[in-house]
């Protein structure tokens, strides 16, 4: 049995959405399909999530929303008519966008994630209709009625362990096809709550989990997962085959055609996931596998870069015959709620690394000053201008001189890294670098291992 997810850019418009069905149609063991709302139909175009964030913003702002409403519901209804149904037929998308403002709510947080979560409620509802209308033994299954029960932010929920249990209890007959809303969950009070964006890639893991899946596929825009971002590297290499961890590291960054979050669930269930392109599906695309089942092809997998980090770098003699120095600095970011990335060391140096989406500018003069106050280091730095470079193989653990490369490919155009770390697993190599250096670190590495 395969689980298979569709993105938002495969289900934009009529013709997307048929292509979408005839790749779900192709393979008898493909019996669940996971969808996405509707996204972009041009470069320029909207989502429908984002179409109803801002329907959400204008009912919190007591605005007139029916014109909002009918741009959302025309896309809907665009790709309905391309399937022949009626208007009546489509009557039931008008009636449940009209009623979500009077449903109840806890907070506003909660509304908003309700609002966002209909896009791919609604698109699931209306591709279920349109495969029964081809005559097909076909169901929307929504999260509540299968036991999708998620914790944490409406806006950015995990699942429950419970979820599973429940999942467990699904039967399908043979011939039978469900599509199930992909992005959110319910509540244990009974309230839909999101995933973080881009979620459906993790509803499409859970159910391939929980349902038993043999193999979770996953379609989006692109032939699988390139080696290297192609806005920096000109036409990289194709990865044919990866790991889970490999995925996550390189996930982690910048590698955003699949949510790393969403390797968990497919990890705990040991599903096999193929990330391949709608538009050519014949295209094997990438195989993200289990340790065990993986033969490495070359020695690095992948070369990637993220550029909005901030560093707090400390300075201080004898740091290392101090007790509980680093305690006290995690004490007070754990008092403001500011996670840290990383946190190399020497033996009177620790440079920590923060992700720039958790701070403001009130936040870092902050935490400096009670740095300051409680350590009292020698030298206190904060270092706004700075990248990771990540790379990643399996196979890099087996082969000598990998650091060595690295370093001379960095040298060859004048890269000083601020920050080298390699991890336990010995399968990725993190650097730091200024953010003006970052492109060019990744062409140099990339050109030393694959050109």
């Amino acid at each position: 049995m395969k689980v298979i997810k569709f993105g938002g850019s495969s289900l934009a418009t009529g013709k997307q959405v048929e292509r979408a069905i005839r790749i779900f149609l192709a393979d008898d063991n493909r019996q669940a399909m996971v969808v996405s709302a509707p996204g972009k139909r041009f470069s320029d175009g909207i989502k429908v999530t984002d179409l109803l964030i801002k329907y959400a913003k204008t009912y919190l702002n007591k605005q007139d929303t029916s014109e909002i409403v009918e741009q959302i519901f025309a896309r809907y209804q665009e790709i309905g008519q391309y399937f022949g149904l009626t208007k009546e037929d489509l009557n039931f998308v008008k009636e449940i966008l009209t009623s979500l403002p009077d449903q109840q709510y806890p907070n506003d947080d909660y509304l908003l994630a309700a609002f966002k979560a209909h896009g791919e409620r609604l698109n699931a509802y209306l591709i279920a209709k349109i495969l029964q209308h081809q005559g097909l033994n076909a169901k929307f299954l929504d999260p509540t009625e299968a036991g999708l029960i998620v914790t944490g932010e409406p806006n950015d929920a995990s699942v429950s362990p419970e979820t599973y249990l429940n999942l467990d209890q699904i039967r399908l007959q043979a011939d039978e096809k469900i599509v199930f809303p992909g992005f959110f969950g319910i509540t244990p009070s009974g309230h839909i709550a999101t995933f973080s964006r881009g979620g459906s890639d993790i509803t499409g893991a859970i159910l391939a989990r929980g349902l038993h899946a043999d193999l979770y596929e996953n379609f989006t825009d692109v032939d699988g997962i390139f080696s290297a971002n192609p806005a920096i590297i000109d036409d990289p290499e194709s990865i044919h085959q990866m790991t889970y961890r490999e995925m996550r590291e390189l996930s982690y960054a910048g590698f955003s055609v699949f949510h790393d979050e969403a390797l968990i669930p497919a990890i705990q269930g040991d599903v096999p996931i193929n990330v391949k392109n709608t538009n050519d599906p014949e295209n094997p695309g990438t195989m993200i596998l289990p340790e065990k089942d993986f033969h490495a092809e070359q020695t690095v997998t992948g070369v990637a870069s993220k550029k909005h980090f901030s560093a707090l770098y400390l300075h201080k003699y004898l740091l290392n015959k101090e007790a509980g120095f680093t305690l006290r600095i995690l004490q007070i970011l754990d008092k403001h709620g500011i996670p840290y990335e990383h946190m190399p060391s020497g033996i009177d140096d620790i440079t920590i690394i923060f992700d720039r989406k958790f701070l403001n500018d009130q936040l870092i003069d902050l935490i400096c000053s009670e740095i300051q106050a409680t350590i009292n280091p020698d030298q206190l730095e904060w270092i706004d201008d700075y990248a990771i470079i990540m790379i990643v193989g399996e196979e890099m653990k087996n082969q000598d001189g990998i650091n060595a490369r690295i370093l001379n490919a960095l040298l060859r155009e004048h890269i000083s890294p601020q920050m080298i770390n390699q991890g336990a697993s010995q399968i990725s190599i993190m650097i730091g670098t200024k953010k003006e250096e970052a492109d060019t670190a990744v062409k140099a590495i990339y050109n030393e291992f694959f050109k």
